[in-house]
């Protein structure tokens, strides 16, 4: 991977309450210059006060920080989010059971020097990251493979070497390398039924995160928002009405699936799918049966069109006769 030795540390500071909305006088480091790693700045993007500076917590203080909280609330954009602003090279894993230990640490591979085959040790994301000033987020950090989480467990310390036992090698951490986590779990395993293929992580490993953020579903007002600042074309009183009959039908949902009336929810990044969905087909109840509906379980669908019906206050159309797309 790119060798990002030329960069040189942080050379500015940015205000927490000009750049990120929060009342603070804090101040952070942050880089110049963007490079090919540094994620794309969303404009639109809406920080929760709370995750923004616990993740802020991480890049200044060097502390590990793991987001929990249900799928679609943003944590992992959240993270790419901050560092996007502080011109800070991001890179995430999805940590799912196909990632090997190989896959992090790195592996031996036949390369052509002067004409001939020679093996030669390719360094993995691992590594790589440890030695640049890059903040390495693992998605779904609960369902690693318990190889995989050991190997990661030798870094999760701020001032920890990692040994390279195939090359006889000790790395030390680049002095600007972070490192970040999001979970759907808290470490304990799948106690809700929704998150399948989740582990537990041991009490050691959870340990070494010194910083725990949660960030569920967001207050009515603030979905509202954000569903509208991404979706300017709903910024007038019917589009308005409409955004907030979808958050009231994805919030019967989430108390549907809490009460265990329900086993698939929806998250705010559906309902923004389905206001999407909805300008495509010009017709709401078609584009809610394309997002949603059709995801769940057959015995479940009749209760969720009821959620539907008492939001919208109309039956969900059972065809897509009169759609027409725009």
């Amino acid at each position: 991977m790119t060798n990002l030795s030329s960069i040189k540390k942080p050379d500015i500071k940015i205000s927490v309450k000009q750049t990120f909305g929060i009342d603070t006088d804090m101040e952070i480091n942050a880089f110049s210059k963007k490079n090919e790693f540094v994620p794309k700045i969303d404009l639109d993007y809406k920080f929760d006060r709370d995750t923004t500076l616990a993740i802020l917590s991480g890049f200044a203080f060097n502390k590990r920080v793991l987001i929990q909280g249900y799928h679609g609330t943003g944590k992992s954009t959240h993270i790419e989010q901050v560092a996007a602003r502080l011109n800070w090279p991001c890179v995430r894993v999805n940590l799912d059971s196909h990632v090997s230990r190989i896959d992090l640490i790195g592996k031996d591979a036949i390369v052509l020097q002067d004409g001939k085959q020679v093996t030669e040790f390719k360094e993995g994301i691992l590594p790589w990251s440890i030695q640049n000033p890059v903040a390495l987020v693992f998605d779904e950090y609960d369902a690693g493979r318990p190889d995989v989480m050991f190997v990661i467990q030798r870094v999760l310390e701020s001032e920890g070497n990692f040994t390279l036992l195939d090359k006889n090698k000790v790395i030390t951490q680049h002095d600007y390398f972070r490192m970040f986590a999001t979970t759907n779990t808290i470490g304990l395993g799948d106690t809700t039924g929704l998150y399948h293929g989740t582990q537990q992580i041991n009490q050691g490993q959870m340990d070494r995160w010194n910083i725990v953020s949660t960030l569920n579903y967001l207050p009515f007002e603030k979905e509202l928002e954000i569903i509208l600042a991404k979706n300017k074309t709903y910024n007038s009183k019917e589009g308005k009405e409409k955004i907030s009959n979808m958050i009231k039908v994805a919030d019967l949902t989430r108390k549907g699936f809490i009460n265990g009336d329900i086993s698939t929810v929806m998250s705010p990044r559906t309902v923004l799918h389905w206001a999407e969905n909805t300008k495509i087909f010009n017709d709401h109840g078609y584009a809610f049966r394309l997002t949603f509906l059709n995801k769940c379980d057959d015995m479940e669908k009749k209760i969720i069109s009821e959620y539907y019906q008492r939001c919208f206050g109309e039956d969900l159309p059972e065809s897509s006769v009169n759609v027409t797309i725009v």
